[in-house]
This record gives C-alpha cells, sequence and structure tokens, in this order.
C-alpha cells in the first residue's frame, strides 16, 4: 500500500484518480509531489485493475509550477543537483507521456510552467473555462526547456516560440484552439466529464489501447531522447546564469528583475 503525503490516489472501477493536494501552495511541485507523483503514476501502470488514470489538482489550481520554497534553494545548488533535478521533471513527463494506460488531465485552474507540461502531456486535457495556461519561465530569467520537446509536436514550432518567448498566460479557449486542449467544459461538470470519458475508454481493449500508445510512443522516442537530452543539459546551463539568479530573487521579493543586457565585446 502506498502513503502519500502531497497527493490523494484513490482507486475505483478501474480508474486511478491521482490528485496533487497541496492547495495552500495552489499544487505548487517540489522534490517531494515529483517523486510521489512519479512512484503514483508508475504503480498505476504496474496495476492489472487500472485501466485509466484521472490527474487534477485540489482546490482552485491544478499545478502553478515550482513551488517557492524549492526556488529559494535552487541558487546554492551544485551543477550535479541541477542535473538530477532536470533528470527528475524529465523522468515524470515522459512517464506521463510513455503511460500504457490513457490519461486524463482535469484542469480546475491555473496549470502554469511545469503544471502546463503536466497537464497537456496527458493524452486527454479537460479545462474549466477560467484555467490559465503558461510557460512563465522566461519572466524569472530560466528556460522551459524540458517541455519544449513536447510543445513544439503539439502546437508547432511557431506557437511554441510564441508561448515559450512570450512567457503570456492564455486561456482555456485559447489552449483549445491551439491543441493543447481536449475540449473546455463547464465548470461544475469538470470531474463528470472526465469520469464520463474514463468510463468510454475502459469500454475499448486495453490491450489494443496499450498497444496504440506504445506505437505513438515508439514513433516518437528518438525524437525525444534526444531533444530531453539536450534540453537537460540547457536547463543546467540556464541555472548557472546571473538572470536566473537574479529572476529568482527578484520572484522571492516580489518585484521586477532587472536584467542585465550584455555589450558584444570590439570585435564579436
Amino acid at each position: 500500500m502506498n502513503h502519500y503525503s502531497t497527493l490523494q490516489v484513490e482507486s475505483e472501477a478501474g480508474v486511478v484518480a491521482i490528485t496533487l493536494n497541496r492547495p495552500e501552495k495552489r499544487n505548487a511541485l517540489n522534490a517531494v509531489i515529483i517523486d510521489e507523483l512519479q512512484r503514483a503514476l508508475e504503480a498505476a501502470a504496474n496495476d492489472s485493475s487500472c485501466g485509466v488514470v484521472l490527474l487534477t489538482g485540489a482546490g482552485n489550481a491544478f499545478c502553478a509550477g515550482m513551488d517557492l520554497a524549492y526556488l529559494e534553494g535552487l541558487n546554492d545548488k551544485t551543477p550535479e543537483e541541477h542535473r538530477g533535478d532536470a533528470e527528475q521533471i524529465a523522468r515524470l513527463l515522459r512517464t506521463l507521456y510513455d503511460h500504457p494506460k490513457p490519461t486524463i488531465a482535469a484542469v480546475n485552474g491555473a496549470a502554469v510552467a511545469g503544471g502546463m507540461g503536466l497537464a497537456t502531456v496527458c493524452d486527454f486535457t479537460l479545462a474549466v473555462p477560467e484555467a490559465k495556461f503558461g510557460y512563465t519561465e522566461v519572466r524569472i530569467g530560466f528556460i522551459p526547456a524540458i517541455v519544449s520537446a513536447f510543445l513544439r509536436e503539439q502546437v508547432g514550432d511557431k506557437r511554441a516560440r510564441d508561448l515559450l518567448l512570450s512567457g503570456r498566460l492564455i486561456e482555456a479557449r485559447e489552449a483549445f484552439e491551439m491543441g493543447l486542449v481536449t475540449r473546455v467544459v463547464p465548470t461544475d461538470e469538470l470531474m463528470r466529464e472526465a469520469r464520463t470519458l474514463a468510463a468510454k475508454l475502459l469500454q475499448n481493449s486495453p490491450e489494443a489501447m496499450r498497444a496504440t500508445k506504445r506505437l505513438l510512443s515508439d514513433c516518437a522516442r528518438e525524437r525525444l531522447d534526444s531533444e530531453i537530452e539536450a534540453a537537460m543539459a540547457a536547463n543546467v546551463a540556464a541555472r548557472a546564469t546571473e538572470d536566473f539568479r537574479e529572476g529568482v530573487r527578484a520572484f522571492l521579493e516580489k518585484r521586477k528583475p532587472r536584467f542585465g543586457v550584455r555589450r558584444p565585446e570590439r570585435g564579436e
């Protein structure tokens, strides 16, 4: 029996429902919740009674990105520790993408940065109209490196550049038009619609769905392997920059960051 401090995991009628359960932190990510979500997804993959995985958030947010306390410690980490962090989040997103069971994200509120990655890597993404999505990393001098490997395939290069370079937040309707959201549903019907979808999926052949998912993952494997490896290296390098250090300080101090603009040396 698995016990979790940051998740609620319930199994009923073939559906394993995983709820990110840090509502007081808007379900923000830290090392503990990333590890527990990884374990919960692996347990669901190996659970013969599980046919569908449903992922949602407690409270009024789905997942607001990285936790403040987590961010506070980033500037003190070694390159090896930064690499370990990058590998952990890459493994989580890859586990969700390659999961042998169909996955449904029920996005009940903000899904930002890594939270947007979790929401949109799922096979199906249902969202309430007031949900907000965005890769806001550039605002704090960071880069959304690992999620970019998944995003470009979903929305194309031009739209990926728009989201990743602007750091802007988009509403559920625009996310739907981009292909990041499967369906926008009324707020009070979100979980009912998610469970109705799960029930329909459970009527399909589980082996056929598993084989279909394996085929899709295999087609993307070589590209993802290469792009995620490059993304992890970029992730680690970005954490060593002064812009990143200033961005984190400014975010924690609730002020606008003062990013420096490097002037090219003569002869460059």
